[in-house]
């Protein structure tokens, strides 16, 4: 799923813009007689050039081949009917309903949140919570079951029984039985919108009365309030454990050798460089994205990160779950302003359950927007059918509805029948309602059923009343196509025709070419004296053993040693080191001194499939998409008008 989020993604930067026509605009060109304009391509072209790195790209006869390529994949796509496909369907239909929430919003309740939002995130909050779960449409009595559960619980922590054991003993949420039901500090936006109003709103040391959430009723316990410590950003040097856990027998000997390089004035980056595990920081040495509380899989790595300062930068050795770590302080940063957050705030609250008051709100515009005039007579006779069976979900529908088949009211142009009301009372009965009389029932009922369809006709009227809503729901639509048929035209091919990969591969085998590489032995320090010495052990054959004997003590680590094979040019190879089979002379890099004993030379020539597999994969993906664009344009009639197409050109350039 992740991929197809990313390949849409693009997508939709290649052709957002591309419904957002005026109304000058002139055929470029058919596909089996289907027009597509010329303010389409136009504006496409111009919206994507600063986006384009290819700059074949940019020429305007191969943007068209491009822009036709993709119309004719999407042709191919409805051709074959995979817009049927139940879950592109489901999937099409989840994305409009995300979408719609942008257009479904009120500014004035969107502020208020925005406003509360922004003051809670000054605080980070530590709480504790002892859950008792009930679904959110559980049937009142084992919604009360629940509630008294977590009443009695409340009772026991207000007579003085400690909140940890009990929720170790009685919390239903797991992973109280290892933390006792703490959550550690949080601020707003990271829990639930109705357990974030418990937390915020209980005193320090309070525990709050039952709170409510889809997951079911809570205690809450707040141990502390803290000002929000912002984001830090910082380096480490990390030696990692295995995928038990477990590290490797040298790893705490590693680090402690690492720390000491550090305290004898060694660079933290370079030492990150050459002996940190972690990949993805090391080559930055170690420096990792800025984060704030909560939002590392570590609490000690945020514990220590977060103690750093400038006048105390660098941490000991600490372990964590993934491994043994050295952390360098670089900056802290500070709660943005209020204005700086806006943008990310109401992002967050569209996908938060607060996106639920914005919609009760909305429900209330709508009532203006849309007013309805009700059939008074029909109602009345609609309103007597309903008895107190409904209660006992024993209530049945009329045998003959068809006298009630008359408008009741109408939303915009859509006309609603008593039949749609007596339906809609009749699938409402397993709700479990207890509102009495009846009558008042009804009544609630019909205000339910008229405010949903108001809610209703609003969204489904979104593409007649937005155009850009209407063009963002063409484009991805389009696009979930066109990732469906890639995925089965294209990608699922390249990884699974081994033969023809083989194939492909002895075509391009002077396009993946290995260096001459270099197996080695690399010797450093900061003491050119002792790597003179060093120079000489070497010289007299003596061992790396023997070496870090002599120079390296349990306080000070004078010697580094390592082992890799590197190819020409790489940027860990020692500068000045021979692609050739014995010792280099000493070589200084910035604070460092380096001996390179290279012990093999391989030689150059032609990597092994295995061994450029990525990168032919994905250049075979290429080949057998332009094949098959190719028999597009045999499969389907493509027709560009070039007089046309020679004006779009003049139209750019200027």
């Amino acid at each position: 799923m992740k991929l197809k989020h990313i390949f849409l993604g693009l997508l939709m930067g290649f052709v957002l813009v591309a419904k957002a026509q005026t109304n000058s605009k002139e055929v470029l060109f058919t596909i089996n007689d289907k027009p597509f304009y010329t303010d389409e391509f136009i504006r496409v072209y111009n919206k994507n050039l600063d986006l384009v790195k290819d700059e074949s790209q940019k020429d305007l006869n191969q943007y068209l081949e491009l822009f036709v390529g993709y119309k004719l994949k999407v042709s191919k796509a409805n051709k074959l009917g995979l817009q049927n496909n139940t879950q592109y369907q489901t999937e099409l239909k989840s994305y409009r309903t995300q979408l719609s929430k942008n257009y479904t919003t009120d500014s004035k309740v969107t502020k208020e949140l925005i406003d509360e939002g922004y003051q809670r995130l000054l605080k980070e909050v530590n709480a504790s919570h002892i859950l008792i779960l009930v679904d959110e449409n559980a049937a009142p009595a084992d919604t009360l079951t629940a509630y008294n559960k977590i009443m009695s619980i409340r009772d026991r922590v207000t007579k003085g029984e400690d909140f940890g054991t009990l929720a170790q003993e009685l919390s239903q949420d797991p992973s109280a039985k290892e933390n006792k039901g703490d959550l550690g500090y949080f601020t707003s936006f990271k829990m639930v919108y109705a357990f974030e109003n418990g937390a915020y709103n209980t005193p320090l040391g309070s525990v709050s009365k039952p709170v409510r959430t889809r997951f079911g009723y809570h205690l809450i316990k707040v141990n502390d309030i803290r000002d929000n410590r912002g984001e830090v950003a910082v380096a480490h040097i990390m030696i990692l454990k295995n995928k038990e856990g477990v590290a490797n027998p040298d790893a705490e000997t590693n680090i402690d050798d690492i720390y000491k390089k550090i305290q004898q004035g060694e660079k933290f980056e370079e030492l990150a460089k050459q002996f940190s595990e972690d990949k993805s920081s090391a080559s930055k040495g170690g420096v990792l994205n800025r984060f704030a509380s909560g939002q590392l899989s570590s609490e000690e790595f945020e514990k220590q990160a977060f103690s750093l300062s400038k006048e105390n930068p660098i941490s000991k050795p600490f372990e964590t779950q993934f491994g043994w770590h050295i952390v360098k302080f670089i900056d802290r940063f500070p709660v943005k302003s209020y204005d700086d957050s806006k943008v990310e705030l109401e992002n967050k609250i569209s996908k938060d359950d607060r996106s639920r008051l914005i919609t009760n709100s909305l429900t209330e515009k709508l009532r203006v927007k849309y007013p309805i005039k009700r059939d008074t007579k029909l109602y009345n006779s609609l309103s007597k059918l309903v008895t107190n069976d409904f209660y006992d979900n024993k209530w049945a529908l009329p045998t003959d509805t068809k006298k009630y088949a008359k408008t009741l009211f109408t939303i915009g142009t859509k006309n609603y029948t008593g039949t749609d009301f007596l339906d809609y009372v009749y699938s409402k009965q397993k709700g479990g309602s207890t509102l009495k009389p009846i009558e008042k029932l009804t009544d609630n009922l019909f205000e339910t059923f008229v405010n949903e369809q108001r809610n209703q006709y609003n969204n489904d009227n979104l593409e007649n009343e937005f155009p850009e809503f209407s063009a963002v729901m063409d484009e991805y639509r389009d696009g979930l196509l066109l990732f469906d048929l890639m995925d089965k035209e294209i990608w699922q091919r390249s990884k699974t025709d081994t033969t023809g990969l083989k194939a492909f591969y002895e075509t391009q085998k002077d396009k993946h070419l290995w260096k001459t590489r270099v197996d080695t032995e690399i010797y450093s320090s900061t003491d050119l004296e002792k790597m003179k010495k060093v120079l000489s052990m070497l010289k007299k054959n003596q061992t790396a053993k023997d070496i870090k004997e002599k120079f390296n003590t349990k306080e000070n680590v004078n010697v580094m040693y390592y082992q890799a094979v590197y190819e020409e040019g790489a940027e860990g190879l020692p500068k000045g080191t021979k692609m050739e089979l014995g010792l280099s002379e000493i070589t200084a890099k910035g604070d460092y001194y380096y001996i390179t004993n290279v012990v093999k030379v391989l030689p150059s020539g032609p990597k092994t499939l295995e061994e450029c597999r990525g990168k032919l994969v994905n250049d075979y993906q290429q080949y057998l998409e332009q094949n098959w664009v190719d028999e597009l344009k045999k499969e389907f009639t493509v027709k560009v008008n070039q007089d046309t197409f020679e004006n779009v050109k003049k139209q750019i350039k200027k």
